[in-house]
């Protein structure tokens, strides 16, 4: 159980320069986008975000979120050889011209999914990381389930047109933050312009060149990604990530009608939550927040502290107060871990969440041995009797 130890307005005293006064929420010409920020997930601006439209090669998303997954829990390696299948070479739609047999290094064929947007590289690992394309697409939509994706059936990992293959602004965005935050590294790839790989084919060996399909590399400072897509059913989609200010923004746009519209539209929502809002720092990881009882231990309490800093997404351009409530278990049994749960401070601005910090006890607390307690016993006896 919880108890709230005490509740407090904080003043932030954060003025922000006037010439980021906000302005009025920008008409997307697309079907279907969202702007949100990153580590809150909060939603800043929107239009049919919940539409459910195919989304060409941002499938990648979901593809690129499976490998790096992959990658992470050593179930497939970066020096890993892949040997491409004659189903994998015949994927159509941008690719990178794989041939059946050939072999291709998890780093080169990662390469070209993000880079390239290689619909033939992204079959062929989907088979090497689950066996078939099909049990990697169940692996997709599995996740989807996970990241809470409601609006989201995959059929394929490539993103070429197929029935049924559907997912909105909004799905697009969780999944873009969750490879994002979860693996950064992929950042390296989205933001390479030119590279390339070698095809290793009977024939020898012949250098190809990568060239990134984000236009955005060049025209917007502070942009970190992530994927374009493109077909005759989708027409122009992009989910772009940027980082500005300490703070990351992704901007997705469904069917948009051409291309430079597409980038235009994310241009515009991106810049919109630059203009308009700013990540206010909380208190830094270790700062003291309380104190906790811990039952039969060697002491008979000990500090809570804040486990991590929590930034609060706030707008620009006025006087921001927040509430914090910091709520700490009743007590704790000992013995204690360094690092265990002990409760959780609630940032609030308006009655709505804007954050939330986990609290932590910071030491290791044994549990008392029959000698303390009897020693503990006598020590309050003694002052109860003064």
């Amino acid at each position: 159980m919880e108890r709230i130890v005490c509740r407090t307005a904080l003043i932030l005293g954060v003025l922000l320069l006037a010439m980021y006064t906000p302005v009025r929420a920008m008409t997307v010409d697309a079907k279907a986008s969202v702007l949100m920020e990153a580590e809150t997930g909060r939603v800043l601006q929107e239009d049919n975000m919940h539409e459910k439209l195919a989304p060409a090669s941002v499938t990648k998303v979901m593809t690129m979120l499976l490998i790096y997954e992959a990658l992470e829990q050593e179930r497939v390696k970066w020096d890993d050889i892949v040997t491409v299948s004659a189903h994998a070479a015949s994927m159509g739609g941008s690719q990178v011209y794989l041939e059946a047999e050939e072999k291709q290094s998890v780093r080169d064929l990662t390469k070209a999914v993000v880079i390239a947007s290689a619909n033939d590289a992204a079959v062929a690992m989907a088979e090497f990381i689950a066996g078939s394309e099909e049990a990697f697409v169940t692996q997709m939509n599995k996740k989807a389930a996970e990241l809470g994706m409601e609006n989201t059936h995959f059929v394929n990992p490539s993103g070429l047109d197929a029935e049924g293959h559907l997912t909105t602004a909004y799905d697009i965005a969780l999944m873009s933050r969750e490879l994002i935050l979860k693996y950064p590294e992929v950042i390296e790839y989205a933001t390479t312009r030119l590279d390339s790989i070698t095809h290793k084919t009977a024939r020898g060996e012949e250098e190809f060149g990568l060239t990134n399909t984000n236009k955005l590399l060049r025209r917007y400072g502070g942009i970190t990604g992530l994927k374009t897509g493109s077909t005759g059913l989708a027409k122009y989609c992009i989910s772009a990530t940027a980082e500005k200010e300490g703070m990351q923004l992704i901007a997705v746009v469904l069917a948009a009608p051409d291309p430079t519209i597409r980038f235009d539209n994310a241009v515009k929502l991106l810049d919109y939550g630059y203009a308009n809002y700013a990540l206010i720092a909380k208190e830094e990881s270790g700062t003291a927040m309380g104190e906790i009882p811990i039952y039969k231990g060697k002491v008979e309490s000990a500090p809570v502290v804040i486990k991590e800093q929590t930034n609060v997404l706030a707008p620009k351009g006025k006087h921001i107060v927040v509430d914090s409530d910091i709520r700490i278990e009743e007590s704790l049994d000992a013995p204690i871990q360094s690092g265990q749960k002990a409760g959780i401070v609630i940032y609030t601005h308006e009655g709505e969440e804007v954050g939330r910090s986990e609290l932590i006890v910071a030491e290791e607390i044994g549990k008392a041995s029959p000698g303390d307690m009897m020693g503990r016993l006598f020590r309050r006896w003694l002052f109860t009797e003064a």
